[in-house]
């Protein structure tokens, strides 16, 4: 049996889903952790029963039995890490978002042509098991042009402090957390158009809600309530080349009656709700239809669709399947997301296609 030898960088909360994933995959030996926390690498190694620790990621990509890499670090530090190990040989999952800025996803991208190695962008909501029947039905016509889709994740209580809390090391708030991931979604499923415009707005209004008593909610190792630079929520309006139009909003706090998950994309032929479950609705016979695929997961599963991600990457790092998440798809979601904070802070419409191009990628 073929082996692909893993290294992971970073051992903050999301390696766990990366770890789990690997060490269920039999195609995987893992090798090495790294973090800047040498009593976590060493926690995480024995648990996993990984030969190798590291505090320097410089030094787990010179070890040369490592095939390739799990990038968990801040997003700040994507950019960096992603170019290192590429230039060291190794295969690249990142984890969303690529990085921060489009010149850093620019400079990824070539690193990626010149070392002629893969690199995969974390975009795991592809991989959902719900997706990937979807796509089946996408790609056999079943919706026809799919013009229009929109895209709401909503936390009423939900920002989960730490460096998702820091700008500087985030890039953001819940626009590049989490309203990366359903953005690109609904843009992958509509078949990667051309984005030309954006309008966006963000809102600083509620802050982290430190205050609220009694509701519970997820927060990072170094979570602290004083510190929040990022915004509460953001919405947007992306217009493509091809005419469809994708509306999106995201929040870590808003006052919202309840936490929401609600995706759905529209067809000439027929449309689908993606969140909170798969189901198509069409028309045959003059009449109006719903669609509910009988699947085990219509909804998105997180680990096992890190299982399937995690499967994909090992795949492809084998040469036995085509990366559905290239460095391209990265840079362009940089693009749209970077649009977005451009147009809240400017307070106009950002084109991708023109003057605001070039000085968009800053």
């Amino acid at each position: 049996m073929k082996y692909v030898h893993i290294g992971l960088i970073g051992c903050g909360s999301i390696s766990e889903s990366h770890l789990k994933a690997y060490a269920a995959n039999p195609q995987v030996k893992l090798v090495a952790v790294c973090d800047l926390k040498p009593e976590r690498a060493q926690a995480v190694a024995e648990r996993y029963q990984i030969p190798h620790t590291y505090t320097d990621y410089r030094e787990l990509l010179a070890n040369s039995e490592i095939d390739a890499v799990s990038i968990c670090t801040w997003n700040n530090s994507h950019a960096e890490i992603s170019i290192a190990a590429l230039q060291a040989g190794k295969n690249v999952l990142c984890e969303k978002p690529l990085c921060k800025t489009v010149e850093e996803a620019l400079e990824i991208e070539q690193a990626v042509r010149q070392s002629g190695k893969l690199l995969q962008v974390g975009y795991v909501r592809r991989h959902a098991s719900n997706i990937e029947v979807l796509k089946r039905f996408i790609d056999a016509g079943d919706l026809g042009e799919i013009y229009y889709a929109k895209a709401s994740l909503v936390r009423r209580l939900g920002n989960p402090g730490g460096w998702f809390a820091d700008r500087e090391r985030s890039g953001g708030g819940p626009l590049i957390d989490i309203g990366v991931h359903v953005i690109d979604l609904c843009w992958y499923l509509m078949g990667k158009p051309k984005a030309v415009s954006v309008s966006g707005n963000t809102y600083s209004k509620l802050g982290n809600r430190s205050n609220i008593e009694n509701y519970d909610f997820y927060q990072a190792a170094d979570y602290d309530a004083s510190k929040n630079t990022v915004e509460d929520m953001a919405n947007a309006l992306i217009r493509f080349e091809n005419g469809a139009s994708l509306m999106v909003d995201v929040s870590f706090s808003l006052h919202a009656r309840t936490d929401s998950a609600q995706v759905s994309i529209f067809g000439d032929r027929g449309g689908a709700e993606i969140e909170p479950k798969l189901s198509i609705a069409t028309e045959q016979h003059n009449t109006i239809i719903n669609i509910d695929p009988q699947i085990t997961r219509p909804g998105f599963d997180f680990q096992d669709s890190f299982n399937r991600e995690i499967h994909h990457f090992v795949d492809n790092c084998l040469g036995e399947s085509q990366n559905i998440c290239p460095v391209e798809d990265g840079v362009e979601m940089i693009k749209i997301l970077n649009a977005i904070y451009r147009s809240a802070a400017e307070g106009r419409e950002i084109r991708l296609d023109g003057e605001d191009a070039n000085e968009t990628e800053q």
